[in-house]
């Protein structure tokens, strides 16, 4: 089977699991409010324990706990068998299934600290919409500083490159861009699958560049530079910062549709108040729709800049068949769909299609080539 065949068909499988476990999910949240169960489990909780931010974190940890359950089958088929059964990964499973701990257990905690506040903004103020999205606002930018910290060392080994010529040569194209980094990282992600790609991550002191091995081991130095070149120029456009302010935004739009939302549904489920935690699945149904929506601005947004990105990597290295390279390879190691529907890509891609993106490489070659004559 081609490439361009069996990546069609694994993104095909993998957006009809997406869909199936967004489904499984609704319908549990729904079926929770629906029969009662919700207001069961809050009430149980209630005489069990006084205090709202225990009773709404056992509530919290007990719905997450089955939902997850309920789409564990599904999350291992999309994550693990399937791409096993492609050829992208080759992990154990032990290994695979303490990572996906690893991520639930950083994502539970998220989780619950943003219900905790939602819950305790709703309590003190009708604003309490406006005062969220700040408060998630400066835990981005903290996440995103401690990333490189202390996060990827849980999923990954980093060592310093050893290679000392393409170490100077990446730290070169960094100070060039006017993006000091101090120093260039590698991770082990040949242990887990073949998949490539390279990252500046953190802001300030904790900047890195951060390469997978799989990278550095199968692409001419040129090629990595191409693809560092589009990663610093998402540092040099201030990307880190414009994303977190348009998702400040989003964040704000969804939580003031939310709001009223909220509002309306303690009449349909028959709550007492925005602030009972019977309402949980209400919350989560609210945001997992309206985040849908929202979803597809963000990913304009980040197609616009990935766009900007591509074009500083081929205007940095003016090498764009290294570009091109890069793209061809990465396309092979990743599967990734070259040429999805126009609407998959505007609803689901935060990058433009590669197809897209070697054409334009290919169009800046041809112009710089007419240029010169």
């Amino acid at each position: 089977m081609a490439d361009d065949e069996r990546a069609r068909r694994y993104h095909a499988i993998q957006l009809g699991l997406g869909l199936a476990r967004l489904g499984l999910s609704a319908a549990f949240l729904l079926a929770l409010l629906a029969t009662g169960a919700s207001h069961a489990l809050a009430r149980a909780v209630e005489r069990a324990v006084d205090g709202w931010p225990i009773q709404v974190a056992l509530c919290t940890l007990a719905l997450g706990a089955a939902q997850a359950l309920l789409t564990l089958p599904l999350g291992c088929v999309s994550g693990f068998l399937l791409p096993r059964r492609y050829g992208l990964l080759h992990q154990p499973l032990r290994s695979w299934l303490a990572d996906q701990a690893k991520g639930a257990a950083l994502g539970g905690a998220f989780a619950l600290l943003a219900v905790e506040i939602v819950y305790g903004l709703l309590r003190v103020t009708p604003w309490w919409w406006l005062a969220a999205a700040g408060v998630f606002l400066l835990l981005s930018i903290a996440i995103t500083m401690i990333v490189p910290v202390w996060i990827l060392p849980l999923f990954f080994r980093l060592t310093p490159l050893a290679d000392e010529a393409l170490r100077a040569r990446l730290l070169a194209l960094a100070e060039r861009a006017g993006v000091p980094a101090i120093g260039v990282w590698l991770t082990d992600q040949s242990r887990k699958s073949r998949t490539a790609n390279a990252a500046v991550v953190g802001l300030g002191r904790t900047r890195r560049i951060v390469l997978y091995d799989t990278l550095a081991s199968t692409f001419s130095p040129e090629e990595i530079e191409a693809v560092l070149a589009h990663e610093l120029g998402h540092h040099v456009h201030g990307d880190i910062r414009r994303g977190l302010a348009v998702q400040a935004l989003i964040t704000l739009a969804t939580l003031g549709v939310a709001d009223r939302l909220l509002g309306a549904g303690v009449g349909w489920w028959g709550l007492r108040g925005v602030t009972d935690p019977a309402g949980l699945p209400w919350l989560a149904l609210v945001l997992l729709g309206l985040g849908l929506a929202a979803s597809v601005l963000g990913n304009a947004f980040s197609r616009r800049v990935e766009r900007q990105a591509d074009d500083f990597a081929l205007a940095t290295t003016r090498n764009p068949e290294a570009f091109v390279g890069a793209m061809e390879r990465l396309a092979s190691l990743n599967l990734a769909e070259r040429r999805p529907h126009r609407l998959k890509e505007i609803a689901l891609y935060s990058h433009p299609a590669l197809d897209r993106r070697i054409a334009r490489a290919r169009r800046f070659a041809a112009t710089a080539a007419a240029t010169a004559r």
